[in-house]
């Protein structure tokens, strides 16, 4: 948190407090009709790109031999490094990827939101009710939860905009009081 803040920071002392417009590709620049329906579409691309993107990472962390490295690991660390698995590389290498894909969101984020330097704040979050409604440990529970939380705030802000963010949040009080653990939380 105190790495994210320092970083915030620089941004605002280079590229100075204001936001700033991202232009979507050329090549996304339109709109698809169909019928009454009218979408832009990038954020189709998006919707499309992250759902490939989502299956891609479920497929690798539950599906192969390294994603059984990986939640052992995070499991049994000390297992682990009696098999003589490196326990800090695979922290690393995972801490790399969520980095990563961080950066990717953001990218991809920037047409839709636009930039500005605090917008990581609002995102941390989200990301937070995310973890605490879906459950920790759980990725299946992650998306669960993002798709709840995503759809809750859509319909909430056509309804009440100033509601919207509230929402999520009394959405995660009720889970937290119903299920301690979360949706699809382990023990």
């Amino acid at each position: 948190m105190g790495l994210a803040l320092v970083v915030q920071e620089a941004v605002i002392i280079v590229w100075g407090p204001i936001g700033g417009n991202v232009a979507p590709p050329e090549a996304l620049g339109g709109v698809m009709i169909l019928g009454d329906f009218v979408y832009p579409e990038y954020r189709l691309f998006v919707i499309g790109f992250t759902a490939i993107l989502a299956a891609g990472l479920w497929w690798l962390l539950d599906r192969t031999r390294l994603g059984a490295i990986v939640r052992a690991g995070s499991e049994s660390p000390s297992n682990m490094a009696l098999l003589g698995y490196d326990t800090h590389a695979i922290n690393t290498a995972v801490f790399a990827l969520g980095a990563g894909l961080a950066g990717l969101a953001g990218a991809l984020a920037a047409p839709i939101r636009g930039v500005e330097p605090f917008m990581g704040v609002e995102a941390l979050g989200i990301a937070f009710v995310v973890v605490v409604i879906g459950g920790m440990g759980s990725y299946a529970g992650a998306l669960a939860a993002g798709l709840l939380v995503g759809i809750a705030q859509s319909l909430m802000a056509t309804l009440w905009p100033e509601g919207a963010r509230l929402v999520i949040y009394l959405g995660m009080a009720g889970i937290i009081m119903a299920m301690p653990r979360g949706l699809f939380g382990r023990a």
